[in-house]
């Protein structure tokens, strides 16, 4: 038992610590360093699939006209919505028939009619039966125009020069997919390219940003320098429409963008220096869940994704996990650390609450449950470094808010995430349905240079 807790304990160990250490400055690969400086703009594909977004497409549609790039078109898949999302989209864009033809590569439910803006001729709308969101992307894919595809949530907001970054990477030709920065959308400022504010929001809110910029600035920026990034988040995600035609677009699951990442590193597998990024300057804001009862929701849906990736892509796990970074830590990081250690501590914990404790064992306790502190506390304060380093700032009166958000998070919210874990991959065995996270209805304002940008392209 004693070799099997020190075994235990390192590897619990061993992943943070080279998170920690691999996400800082001195370890930036070439790609992170070298500026191409594209003189041309590639076309951007923007798919938006909706379904029931009536709350927040106004949003979405402001956020589009606002963006500093000539060279893309918006795309939404009206995926048989039952609410007021297609009247909407009219009402806002003024749609006509259009003549936009598919390719006939992929698969989905019959589209009903595809439309065109009368206001802004970059924006069209396909109108089809419910699917699915793979579904629906796979209808945008179908549509889609231009040479990226660029995946994002109804609620998702890009800033004004994302595209431009997205268009200067993907300038590398070997370049097929990438994942963009994601920021909270209530914490929004009117300088969302150097300001976060957290006044107005809850603890919810306020925990979970902490856990999007350990994510994105630690956990994520570490992976991506091993090429070993196991998720391009849907809320803002980027392809070549190429490699998505390739690998046979989007499958139906609980977890479309953990399935479209490990598809794309299967197929580039076996293609010498083909690679997967994540661009932390190409900045987004989606909005994330305000009551416990949709975090609950959205955070089963991903435990259910993971298991269901595990098990749909073991034979491809089971080849490389030696040879491919991302099928090593998807293994030995996501399912056994993740996963297997939460019940392992879990089991221990209580088996020992109902038997004598020998010394040995409560030591263990102490010194995990210290590790478990110690090291979620570092990682809170690199983020919020790291985060500083990329040009961020919270604003005035936010400190105290901060404090109180990071001791939450170390001491209330990671077992709370461990609960998740635990319920949800064993939900997944017995339903892999999924609900959708309400949206709060709330209209979020664009910055003042993204309207100045809007106005010059109308007039």
């Amino acid at each position: 038992m004693e070799l099997f807790l020190l075994i235990f304990f390192c590897m619990c160990l061993f992943f943070p610590i080279l998170h920690l250490f691999h996400c800082l400055p001195w370890f930036r690969e070439e790609d992170e360093l070298v500026k191409h400086n594209p003189k041309t703009e590639k076309g951007v594909s923007i798919l938006v699939p909706c379904y029931n977004e009536a709350g927040i497409i106004e949003t979405s549609v402001h956020s589009m006209r606002s963006l500093d790039y000539t060279n893309f078109e918006v795309i939404y898949i009206n995926d048989g919505s039952a609410d007021e999302t297609f009247e909407l989209l009219h009402q806002h864009l003024h749609l006509k028939k259009s003549w936009k033809a598919p390719l006939g590569k992929l698969s989905h439910e019959e589209v009903e009619g595809v439309y065109q803006s009368a206001l802004y001729p970059n924006i069209y709308v396909v109108n089809k039966e419910n699917g699915g969101k793979a579904d629906a992307l796979n209808a945008g894919i179908e549509y889609a125009g231009k040479e990226l595809v660029v995946t994002l949530d109804a609620d998702t907001i890009l800033t004004s020069s994302s595209l431009t970054v997205v268009n200067e990477k993907f300038a590398d030709p070997n370049v097929v997919a990438a994942g963009g920065m994601i920021h909270v959308l209530q914490t929004k400022t009117s300088n969302p390219l150097k300001k976060l504010s957290l006044a107005g929001t809850n603890m919810l809110i306020r925990v979970q940003m902490l856990e999007f910029l350990k994510a994105f600035y630690v956990t994520k920026l570490s992976l991506a320098r091993f090429q070993a990034l196991a998720i391009i988040s849907g809320a803002f995600g980027i392809f070549t429409k190429q490699v998505l035609i390739d690998v046979g677009g989007y499958r139906s699951s609980v977890g479309e963008d953990i399935d479209i990442t490990l598809k794309i590193h299967r197929y580039i597998a076996k293609q010498k220096n083909k690679k997967i990024l994540l661009i932390l300057d190409a900045i987004s804001y989606t909005e994330l869940p305000e009551t416990w009862r949709d975090l609950f929701k959205q955070r089963i849906r991903w435990q259910k994704a993971y298991v269901d990736c595990l098990v749909h892509f073991r034979s491809f796990f089971g080849k490389t996990f030696i040879t491919k970074a991302v099928s090593f830590f998807y293994i030995f990081e996501s399912f056994f650390v993740g996963i297997l250690a939460a019940y392992f501590t879990v089991g221990f914990f209580v088996a020992n609450a109902f038997l004598n404790v020998e010394f040995i064992y409560i030591g263990f306790i102490i010194v995990y449950l210290s590790y478990i502190y110690l090291f979620n506390f570092i990682y809170n304060l690199l983020a919020l470094s790291l985060v500083k380093r990329h040009g961020f700032t919270f604003e005035k009166g936010d400190s105290f808010r901060l404090f109180k958000t990071v001791l939450y998070d170390v001491f209330i919210h990671r077992f709370i995430i461990m609960y998740f874990v635990m319920y949800g991959s064993v939900a997944y065995f017995f339903n892999r349905d999924w609900k959708k996270v309400s949206r709060t209805g709330r209209k979020y304002e664009m910055d003042p240079v993204s309207q100045v940008t809007a106005y010059k392209r109308e007039v």
